[in-house]
């Protein structure tokens, strides 16, 4: 578990107890930085005072236009799905990336990025650490990249800093389902009061308070959801890939931000774990209201989830479901038959739900970006969104601040937070 203030409130003597007595001035360091925002110069001025001995240089990653393909990118970075380039010519859509130079690497010893690489491992030949802004990688490049299958260069991510938005818009957009948000705001854009035969609707709603929340991946996302539902009263229970029967096993060991999360993993009433669909199954069994997807997308969690899974979960509760990791998680066809199937059963109409999934909110999709013509955006009661809930003014700021935690660590000999395991795939 590493706790850390915001950014404002770090030790202003850092740097000073780095470099000043005890030993020799710490060796001059490179950080490279290919993002596509703005130059953070308040964030860089904050890494210079506290290492001044580290070099900084900016390249902008530009993502302009409306999606322009350009034959001449890479076919890695352009890998929103396996036939990005079919989908987006039939979304008419445009996408402009620019790629650095790869000489622009060579002399780099830290590397921050969203999803630029070097080419090889031969054009970075003095990088010591690459910290990625995102807590899953963005593009299948990554993981098929050089840097990563043939180097050991250490890689660390920006898990712990989308907790709070994130759980956010997983509690928004389930409230908007259960209180009818969608009704609601159609009677008061027709400025009508509401008609009675409608509130029966309203009648039958059931509030958070009692009902379970099945937590599928308990890192920083699914701790901080936890903590919010807990606090409406819901019970929790988490899902792991590997075991966690010790107190010491279920604590959270990355970047959280203060009074978020579930640092010592206290707020499950019950833990599960597997990568089988046995395991899975007897998860899914236990009577959950609300289950929320925020495993990372590996070849063991592709499609984890189909007809067999939804049947299972529209047994007994009709539940709904979250999904804010990655659209392939989840057969999206089978979705939208089981969200079908409960409405032609609806029980508000006499029916018995008929085994189906009572809503869904997606702020992830299979393929991204969603086609016009694709059945998801007709789906009953179903919520989508494109991929923005992890979006915020903080995201940045925040990224950063577990780069300059692992840059402290490193300047003092210690072992870094947020490192990805290769084998694992996060």
């Amino acid at each position: 578990m590493w706790l850390v203030t915001e950014t404002s409130r770090r030790p202003a003597l850092l740097a000073s107890s780095l470099t000043m007595g005890g030993g020799p001035d710490p060796k001059p360091e490179h950080l490279l930085v290919i993002l596509p925002f703005g130059e953070p110069t308040n964030i860089f001025d904050r890494i210079r005072k506290n290492h001044p001995n580290i070099k900084i240089t900016y390249k902008k990653q530009l993502y302009e236009g409306t999606w322009e393909m350009k034959p001449d990118i890479p076919i890695g970075l352009n890998e929103f799905h396996p036939s990005s380039s079919q989908l987006l010519a039939s979304c008419n859509a445009r996408l402009l990336i620019t790629i650095p130079a790869a000489d622009i690497y060579k002399d780099a010893t830290i590397l921050a990025t969203l999803s630029a690489l070097p080419p090889s491992p031969e054009a970075c030949p003095n990088l010591k650490l690459i910290h990625f802004f995102s807590a899953g990688f963005v593009t299948n490049h990554i993981v098929e990249s050089p840097i990563y299958t043939s180097t050991s260069i250490p890689l660390t991510n920006s898990s712990g800093i989308h907790g709070p938005q994130i759980a956010e818009w997983v509690i928004m957009t389930a409230l908007a389902h259960s209180h009818h948000y969608s009704l609601l705001h159609s009677w008061q854009q027709n400025h009508e009061w509401g008609k009675s035969i409608d509130r029966k609707e309203f009648q039958t709603l059931r509030d958070k308070a009692g009902q379970r929340l099945g937590v599928l991946g308990y890192g920083s996302i699914g701790r901080q959801v936890a903590r919010v539902a807990r606090g409406m009263g819901m019970d929790v229970i988490a899902y792991t890939a590997s075991p966690r029967t010790t107190p010491e096993s279920k604590h959270d060991k990355g970047f959280i931000l203060p009074g978020t999360g579930d640092p010592d993993g206290s707020i499950p009433s019950a833990w599960f774990h597997g990568l089988d669909k046995p395991s899975l199954h007897h998860f899914l069994a236990q009577d959950i209201d609300h289950l929320l997807i925020s495993v990372p997308l590996t070849k063991q969690t592709k499609h984890f989830l189909g007809a067999a899974e939804f049947a299972i979960l529209g047994r007994k509760k009709n539940a709904f479901l979250s999904n804010i990791s990655r659209g392939q998680i989840i057969v999206q066809a089978e979705l939208i038959a089981s969200l079908e199937a409960y409405r032609a059963n609806d029980p508000l109409r006499g029916g018995d739900g008929g085994g189906g999934l009572r809503g869904a909110a997606l702020d992830v999709t299979d393929p991204e970006p969603l086609p016009p013509d694709d059945p998801l955006w007709d789906a009953p009661n179903c919520i989508v969104t494109p991929h923005i809930s992890g979006q915020g003014e903080a995201y940045v700021d925040r990224a950063f601040q577990v780069l300059e935690v692992n840059l402290d660590r490193r300047a003092r000999g210690e072992k870094m937070i947020n490192v990805v395991d290769r084998k694992k795939g996060y």
